[in-house]
């Protein structure tokens, strides 16, 4: 679903690829900023949404957050996850539906682990216990899962996890969630059980690398007219308004 982030993830993605993740953290920023103003031309910010369109908004600062810390500029990813927590908090109390005030919550967590906060596995604990507290029998878990709030929350620990997988797809929709969805409360609550387990470490993992990969976007490997001039790699990664070698994130040239 696009967003009004005003061109600032393309922006985004093209920093990633050079490497100046200073500049990325500063456009994801942005693109954050632009869609908590307004989303869609369709829908408000503080519009009541069953799709969780505001998230978009969310993810954009989360990956500010990231992109700071693997630049070496911690202070200014906390202060981007701090005010994420707060945006977060005020948007599950006030526009949420339980189910996604967990999802709220879920990202308050990511925003703790993301700026070397204090306190993120008690927020994953939490998160957990709300999903399960919020869930009923007439939750379809797997509907839920699939809609833009929840969608932007994966994002960024997919974004981490392939970024130490040389590029490809490290987290599942079955890593993410629960096994039956005839349990919804559990099914959702996995989700916050993974990311306590794996989050923190992923972006110690990234940060010590010094590295950041771009989201994965249209694929497609061992092609005959790309090839990767930092890794000689032929396969490619069509992202926003960049063509990117799938593996390490810079841009490819055609042949």
């Amino acid at each position: 679903m696009h967003t009004n982030d005003n061109g600032h993830y393309a922006a985004t993605v093209a920093a990633i690829a050079e490497r100046d993740y200073a500049a990325a953290g500063d456009a994801s920023s942005r693109a954050g900023w632009s869609v908590l103003a307004d989303p869609r031309d369709d829908h408000g910010t503080f519009d009541t949404d069953d799709r969780g369109t505001i998230g978009d908004g969310l993810r954009h600062l989360l990956t500010a957050a990231l992109c700071y810390r693997v630049a070496g500029l911690s202070a200014r990813a906390t202060r981007r996850a701090t005010a994420g927590i707060a945006i977060a908090g005020d948007l599950g109390a006030t526009m949420a539906t339980p189910v996604q005030a967990a999802c709220f919550d879920e990202f308050v967590a990511d925003f703790r682990a993301a700026g070397g906060l204090d306190g993120a596995t008690d927020a994953y604990t939490a998160t957990a216990e709300a999903y399960r507290t919020a869930a009923d029998e007439t939750t379809d878990p797997q509907t839920v899962g699939a809609t833009p709030l929840f969608l932007a929350a994966a994002a960024p620990a997919k974004q981490l996890a392939r970024t130490l997988d040389n590029g490809e797809i490290a987290i599942e929709w079955e890593d993410l969630h629960g096994d039956d969805p005839a349990d919804p409360g559990a099914f959702l609550a996995a989700r916050a059980e993974f990311k306590r387990q794996r989050f923190p470490s992923l972006v110690d993992g990234c940060v010590a690398e010094g590295v950041l990969a771009a989201p994965r976007g249209t694929t497609e490997y061992a092609t005959d007219h790309h090839k990767c001039p930092a890794c000689g790699s032929r396969d490619v990664n069509w992202i926003a308004d960049s063509t990117l070698c799938l593996r390490c994130s810079r841009p490819t040239d055609p042949q």
